[in-house]
């Protein structure tokens, strides 16, 4: 028989491994980051020395790329928030718009997919559910990675589509909105109290695109905080007791931050404001036509490549976002 705390203390074991790791890797980078700042030194030597013209291109592409880790791990350096280092829980909403919103709701989807794919972390649907003729109404999923939280808070808020409908027959131009809710994955079990009564909890038949997500069964969970009026949802788990399980993770860490909200003013920077999915409430703009821009309305972080952006781009507008909001915070304090 284990002594009492012996799972505790291996899952503290785990947790200090884990940031050992994690330390250990920064250094690395860091020393990496020093041998090739040498490295450019050198060349600069040589060339000054030897009035050599043929190492400029060499030289400027050993700096951009020093630059770029530079930044990144700069950037590291903003991420010190409570659950920065946490997993993600993103959720997106079609707006009013139907066939369109709901197109630029999975247009929207995929580019975090893909931005997580160039970060190398995994994503996992919570819930989902399809457009009535096209696209996405809404779906849940989890971004699991380093920091992923850290990240993807500058993405919270509405996002709007200006561009020619391939819905519309006529070839006008139509705006559509989405919102973003983004939230920590709390996985520790958070001290909060709720009631059984003050919970509505809905049963249904999962379902997903192309086949996926789908049980025979009545899996899927929903739960209603009812003084709250928070609604959390979970299809992805193979039995209901488990999609139980997380939905009620998930309806914990909300209420958690909602009542941190209340308290504390740091909170704007864990979950934001709740607001209306339309007009003059947009985080940031994307312009398909007549030209071609990205555009976030509160750092004013412009990228001309709409496409990229779409692809998972998204570091130059998450990294002007932490700058803003780190910048934001020192003028406060």
């Amino acid at each position: 028989m284990e002594e009492p705390g012996y799972w505790d203390h291996a899952e503290s074991s785990q947790a200090g491994m884990k940031e050992l790791s994690v330390l250990k890797e920064e250094a690395g980078v860091y020393k990496a980051l020093q041998t090739q700042y040498e490295d450019i030194e050198t060349l600069l030597e040589m060339g000054y020395e030897e009035e050599d013209a043929s190492l400029i291109p060499e030289i400027e592409e050993e700096l951009k790329e020093f630059q770029e880790k530079f930044e990144a791990m700069r950037i590291k350096t903003l991420l010190s928030g409570e659950y920065d280092k946490n997993n993600a829980i993103l959720k997106l909403n079609a707006g009013a718009g139907g066939t369109e919103s709901c197109d630029w709701c999975g247009m929207l989807y995929r580019m975090y997919t893909r931005w997580a794919e160039r970060k190398g972390f995994s994503v996992e649907v919570l819930d989902y559910l399809d457009g009535d003729e096209a696209g996405i109404k809404s779906v849940t999923f989890q971004v699991n990675g380093e920091n992923a939280y850290g990240y993807l808070k500058s993405e919270k808020g509405v996002h709007r589509l200006v561009r020619i409908s391939p819905f519309n027959a006529q070839g006008k131009r139509q705006t559509s909105f989405v919102s973003l809710d983004v939230m920590p994955d709390i996985e520790d079990d958070i001290d909060i109290e709720i009631r059984e009564e003050d919970l509505r909890i809905d049963t249904y038949r999962s379902s997903g695109a192309g086949g996926q997500h789908i049980n025979k069964t009545s899996s899927a969970i929903r739960i209603t905080h009812l003084p709250t009026n928070t609604v959390v949802q979970c299809q992805n788990e193979r039995s209901q007791f488990q999609n139980k399980d997380k939905a009620m993770q998930m309806l914990k860490a909300k209420l958690f931050l909602l009542e941190q909200q209340k308290n504390a003013e740091k909170l704007s920077g864990i979950r934001g404001e709740v607001k209306e999915i339309g007009w003059g409430n947009q985080i940031r703009s994307y312009v398909m036509q007549p030209y071609t821009m990205v555009k976030d309305h509160r750092t004013n972080e412009e990228v001309s490549n709409v496409g990229g952006v779409m692809d998972g781009n998204l570091d130059p507008f998450i990294n002007a976002y932490l700058k803003w909001i780190n910048t934001k915070d020192e003028e406060e304090a």
